[in-house]
């Protein structure tokens, strides 16, 4: 059968101009609206104009559905079978051959591919599709990708496309001579109402009302926006009852097989009218014929890290602007349209989604650029660069799995859960369950603990033990086929004869949740935290558990989800439990030092006994915790003096002057203050040492000899004295007699000439009358009202004419007509 023939795109018009830089550069930028059918025209342009020697296109998709849609829409194009020329590859889903010259990925394929293969061998060039949305997985494949074309593939092409695009934040990591193509879209003008729902109605009830409205006042297909599947079965089940028999209603998401997809995307021809029911997934990449109305709900549905679960799930949200003007546009594709609103008018909504990597938990990217060989994140280059502190957690969670080595690198058994696709922690599961036979147990958790079925019963071991024995809709159904797709991937069945080992294996997904009860349903968790349930919890009474779902509190966390443990099943697992360490602390209350030995995950204790002799090393830790606590140092006056010229030191020349604050000074207690802190078990003797003293002596010596030239703690004055400076505050001060400074025209500066004081001139009464950083001009000018003030109170102390000629002097005029000594 031929292929139909296509109709002309606004993107044709620029596709020679794409060709050309592509072969002149291997990075461009593609900055086309919405309907001007960027993805799939401009792949397949690549493609015929790329020799088959080149290799294949990959072009990223953000969603399956979207991978599997333009795949098939593409193969049509060319009158094919999805399959052969152009093919797709998602999670559990592959239709490709060794025919396929265009790949239809999602993002995360792109980065198990790069893991595999770091060359990329047989791939001409890769194409990010609707990078606005800014995936954790995009910006980590684009990365991962440039770092390739810079060090190993020069030849290999990337284009960079969507319809909305930071295009300076790209061009500062492409390079600012990356060519960059505008291509406006092909839309007419869409009328806008806002239909807010009332208070206390249920959603599906004013979603359907608006529906019939615009059904009555506009002709054409409606396409309603819903943030998932459950919204979408809800408001079907309740259209059903109310429409007209002529109308047809077509749910269009991820959980439809490839044919019902593609039966919501062909052209109506029999003059029904239809209801397509989507969510997000109609937003970008796809386009739904035929439709004139878009109803939109305002919510949607992203992936966010939640500390309840420690997993990033998807959570629903009110939607940016920018989104929502996209879902407005899908009524304006082939004639003038109208677009229906579900919030009000005053309604504010964030102008743009929060790229993914500023918010998530970074466990997982930490864990793929280990694979990929980086230990500094930040030798790759990033559209958003990942926030520290989110990366030094997600390092910290892969050691507290067992998965780096002493020098921060994976270890074997880190290596070894690579082969899982998950999240580090399930990963973690799964490789402990391989090597114990329990494949079939890990996998129905892996698939529990990803879909989150949730339930109304806390322990999940009850929940397991009504686990689904076959697929079907609803929660259940998910968590079936979760189950089935990952015993196909670990090669297993998913029988499970006995279950006793599912607290071991969610206490190997979260070592970090193991909890000590205390009574009254409270837990003290691994991690220092406390999580909590009712009394009459099924697992209040458990003297260990693991705490799978809490609410994301620091303390007194509710638990949503766990199980009970037994004490040798923690010690199986966690060899360290076994060894007895000194537990030390300060109890405040007391003011004393508290002790005992303990067998321990982190702070949850599985047993402890007393202790005869506190052991130096814990005691000094104890005492470095507790100033840790407090927050703040017994600094005397003459050590702020200290502090205050090294702050100075660091402020003005940075490196190698260390930082003196006292958030600086508690992280590196360690370095300073532990070494001198022998004998000693009490606080009040802290306060007693020369803090400031050992503050220096951790310096190195050369910094020490030049401390005393660079920010001296006295000054020399013309008068002969040698007159303190004052360091407190944010600029260097010197306060001194006015009469000590006669004779000196200009500022003293130190630092090398860099910081000029402040100085405080003084009365004889040693009271301020005068501020200056310009000596200069306080002498030309200020000095002549200054005198008339104090010439009146001060007679015996010399008021000169000329200040800049006169002697100066600490005395009275009297003794400062007489020779010094």
């Amino acid at each position: 059968m031929p292929p139909p023939r296509p109709t002309e795109l606004p993107i044709d018009a620029v596709l020679p101009q794409l060709g050309e830089h592509l072969c002149a550069a291997n990075r461009c930028l593609l900055v086309a609206q919405p309907g001007a059918g960027k993805t799939t025209r401009a792949p397949l342009y690549l493609l015929q104009h790329t020799p088959v020697a080149q290799g294949r296109w990959l072009l990223l998709e953000p969603r399956r559905v979207a991978a599997r849609l333009a795949a098939t829409h593409m193969a049509v194009q060319l009158g094919e079978e999805v399959g052969q020329t152009v093919g797709y590859r998602v999670r559990g889903e592959s239709r490709a051959s060794a025919a396929t010259r265009l790949e239809v990925v999602t993002q995360g394929i792109l980065t198990r591919m790069l893991q595999t293969d770091p060359l990329l061998e047989g791939v001409a060039g890769i194409i990010f599709d609707e990078f606005h949305e800014r995936s954790l997985e995009a910006d980590l494949g684009l990365a991962l990708a440039l770092d390739v074309q810079q060090g190993l593939r020069e030849d290999l092409r990337l284009l960079v496309m969507s319809a909305t695009l930071d295009v300076t934040a790209l061009l500062s990591v492409l390079g600012e001579n990356t060519p960059v193509i505008d291509c406006p879209g092909r839309s007419w003008p869409v009328e806008t109402y806002h239909r807010p729902p009332p208070a206390r109605e249920a959603a599906e009830i004013h979603q359907a009302r608006v529906i019939g409205e615009a059904l009555a006042s506009h002709h054409g297909h409606l396409l309603v926006f819903l943030p998932g599947v459950a919204e979408i079965r809800r408001l079907q089940r309740h259209l059903q009852e109310k429409l007209p028999t002529d109308v047809d209603i077509c749910p269009l998401h991820g959980q439809l097989t490839l044919a019902q997809q593609q039966e919501v995307l062909r052209p109506q021809r029999d003059g029904r009218r239809r209801i397509i029911l989507s969510t997000a997934i109609a937003e970008s990449s796809l386009t739904v014929p035929g439709v004139a109305i878009v109803v939109d709900a305002g919510m949607e549905r992203v992936p966010v890290f939640q500390p309840r679960s420690g997993l990033t799930r998807l959570a629903t949200r009110r939607v940016n602007r920018a989104s929502a003007d996209q879902r407005r546009g899908r009524a304006g594709r082939d004639a003038p349209g109208h677009c229906y609103r579900l919030w009000s008018q005053e309604q504010i909504l964030p102008a743009h989604g929060e790229p993914e990597i500023v918010q998530a938990d970074l466990s997982s990217l930490v864990f793929e650029l280990l694979r990929w060989g980086v230990a500094d994140p930040y030798q790759l280059q990033w559209v958003t660069p990942p926030p520290a502190a989110a990366l030094a957690s997600g390092r910290q969670l892969l050691r507290t799995l067992g998965m780096l080595d002493d020098n921060g690198a994976l270890n074997s058994f880190g290596k070894a859960c690579a082969r899982w696709p998950t999240h580090p922690r399930l990963a973690a599961m799964l490789e402990a369950a391989a090597a114990r036979d329990l494949l079939p147990l890990a996998c129905w958790l892996t698939a529990w603990l990803e879909e989150s079925p949730g339930g109304q019963e806390p322990d999940i071991a009850a929940l397991f033990a009504r686990r689904p024995v076959r697929g079907g809709s609803g929660t259940d159904g998910r968590w079936y086929s979760a189950a089935k797709h990952w015993a196909a991937q670990a090669r297993c069945a998913l029988e499970v004869n006995d279950a006793a080992a599912l607290p071991e294996l969610l206490a190997r997904a979260y070592p970090d949740r193991v909890g000590e009860g205390l009574g009254g349903g409270r837990f003290r968790l691994a991690t220092g935290g406390q999580a909590v349930v009712a009394e009459t919890h099924p697992l209040a009474r458990a003297a260990f558990i693991v705490a799978v779902e809490l609410d994301g509190q620091a303390s007194g966390a509710r638990l949503f989800h766990g199980a009970a443990i037994a004490r040798h099943t923690l010690e199986k697992c966690f060899p360290q439990t076994r060894q007895w360490r000194a537990d030390i602390h300060w109890d405040d209350s007391a003011g004393r030092l508290a002790g005992e030995e303990v067998r321990a995950l982190g702070a949850a204790v599985l047993e402890r006994r007393a202790i005869n002799k506190l052991p130096q090393e814990a005691v000094t830790e104890a005492l470095l915790q507790a100033l840790r606590v407090r927050g703040s140092l017994p600094w005397s006056d003459a050590d702020l003096q200290v502090l205050g010229r090294l702050r100075l030191l660091h402020g003005t020349l940075g490196d190698p002057w260390p930082a003196a604050d006292d958030a600086a000074l508690l992280a590196t207690l360690e370095h300073w203050l532990a070494p001198h802190l022998d004998g000693i078990n009490r606080l009040d003797q802290i306060e007693r040492l020369p803090l400031a003293r050992h503050v220096l002596e951790g310096l190195d010596w050369s910094l020490r000899q030049q401390l005393d030239i660079l920010a001296p703690s006295h000054l020399a004055v013309p008068s002969g004295s040698r007159v303190a400076l004052d360091y407190s505050g944010d600029e260097p001060v010197l306060a001194v007699k006015l009469q000590e400074m006669f004779g000196q025209s200009t500022t003293p500066c130190i630092v090398d000439g860099r910081v000029p004081v402040v100085i405080h001139l003084l009365s004889p009464a040693r009271r301020p009358v005068q501020v200056t950083r310009d000596l200069a001009n306080f002498w030309k000018t200020t000095y002549f009202e200054v005198r008339k003030d104090l010439k009146g109170r001060y007679p015996k102390h010399p008021w000169p004419d000329n200040p800049l000629e006169a002697i100066a002097t600490r005395h009275t005029s009297k003794r400062a007509a007489r020779p010094e000594g």
